[in-house]
């Protein structure tokens, strides 16, 4: 009889925790290849999405308070009146959370903090 052998094969990775779940990177063969892109935060998208598409209702008259919204749309008045902060981001920041820069880990408040910190637009944007 033979000997049982066994092969050990190392493969470096390294596995990076990304909005929606973990990510297996492998090194790169090519040096000159650029780095995984990020993608964004999908709630904060989300939220962003929301908190346009109520702008828009209430800027076209769709309703005429947020009241009126909430109580159609059935979320809380509170709730909504949340989202609808997120349109008064300067689009920088906007930009920032669409294309995954914004800060992982750290909630939107205090990256909007930091953005307002920054002194870029104060945070909001000026009409």
């Amino acid at each position: 009889m033979t000997a049982a052998t066994s092969i050990t094969v190392r493969v470096p990775l390294a596995i990076r925790h990304r909005p929606g779940g973990k990510t297996v990177v492998t090194p790169m063969a090519d040096a000159g290849a650029g780095p995984v892109t990020t993608r964004a935060d999908p709630a904060l998208v989300k939220a962003l999405a929301r908190a346009f598409r109520y702008q828009r209702l209430l800027d076209n008259v769709v309703y005429c308070s947020v009241t009126d919204m909430a109580a159609a749309e059935r979320i809380d008045r509170g709730y909504l009146g949340r989202l609808l902060q997120l349109t008064l981001l300067s689009p920088d920041l906007v930009e920032d959370i669409l294309e995954g820069r914004e800060m992982h880990g750290v909630g939107l408040l205090i990256c909007f903090h930091a953005h307002r910190r920054s002194g870029i637009n104060s945070g909001l944007v000026s009409i």
